[in-house]
């Protein structure tokens, strides 16, 4: 009895120290397994956070606004891709994706489908909207892209009355091309433009709470004074001296022949 005793023990033991971890291999709520969100905020506050190159999915109603907000630093153009699945029946329904800076400015698409109509009983509708290249900094007077956290909503704007409430699947996907020195200018911002509040959930047991948003590129920040202009200045560099030695050899003659003394 003894024996069996300090068994159940140990074994007690190892369930108590194993129960946290697979607590913590969990994903977390609102997550899938590769961590990308599945499910979106109603409201700018309460927008789901996420990375670029992550496939954001969500559960809604038509008629919902669905929020996402993603972060972009200077250089890059941000594409915004949502798809929206309908239901098998519904009448024509016009759907819209506008994108937002961290100041709340609507930010225009370069080009893209950003508005489409899907007819009846059509199953999905795709929309796209790529942004112009974010800039370092700007002035204060002008709306172009600054680095910071950016909104995406996705609503439909004209529905009638008996699709309102019908589910749909939502999911969105934001990437971005670097655009390299072609778009770089001289200063930068001191801080990328970020929303004051975020929300999220830190356990299923707990409610969303508000924290400060803290999103920000793979990479980090990176807006500053290098970038690969400076490569090809250089390299300009470089070559302007190569020409100008190559010029003052040809320019400058055979000099004086031997054996001539020189002029006073």
């Amino acid at each position: 009895m003894r024996v069996v005793r300090v068994l159940s023990a140990a074994l007690l033991t190892l369930g108590l120290a194993a129960a946290p971890a697979a607590a913590d291999s969990s994903p977390s709520p609102g997550t899938s397994d590769d961590g990308a969100p599945t499910r979106a905020g109603t409201s700018f506050r309460t927008a789901t956070e996420v990375e670029q190159g992550q496939t954001a999915t969500a559960r809604a109603s038509t008629g919902d606004y669905l929020y996402w907000s993603f972060p972009a630093d200077a250089g890059q153009r941000p594409t915004v891709h949502a798809t929206v699945k309908l239901p098998e029946s519904h009448a024509a329904e016009t759907w819209q994706i506008d994108v937002y800076d961290g100041l709340r400015r609507r930010q225009a698409c370069q080009y893209g489908a950003q508005t489409r109509t899907a007819g009846t009983d059509t199953p999905s509708v795709e929309l796209e909207c790529v942004l112009r290249t974010v800039r370092a900094w700007s002035e204060p007077w002008a709306d172009d892209p600054l680095p910071g956290t950016y909104y995406v909503r996705l609503t439909a704007l004209r529905l009638s009355t008996a699709d309102l409430g019908q589910p749909v699947d939502a999911e969105l996907r934001v990437g971005s091309k670097d655009m390299g020195g072609a778009a770089a200018v001289d200063g930068a911002l001191s801080e990328p433009l970020v929303p004051g509040i975020a929300t999220r959930a830190e356990s299923k047991e707990d409610d969303d709470s508000a924290v400060l948003a803290d999103l920000e590129p793979e990479d980090g920040w990176t807006s500053g004074w290098w970038s690969d202009r400076w490569i090809w200045t250089a390299a300009g560099g470089v070559l302007a001296a190569l020409a100008g030695v190559a010029g003052y050899r040809l320019t400058r003659g055979s000099g004086r022949p031997p054996g001539v003394p020189p002029t006073a």
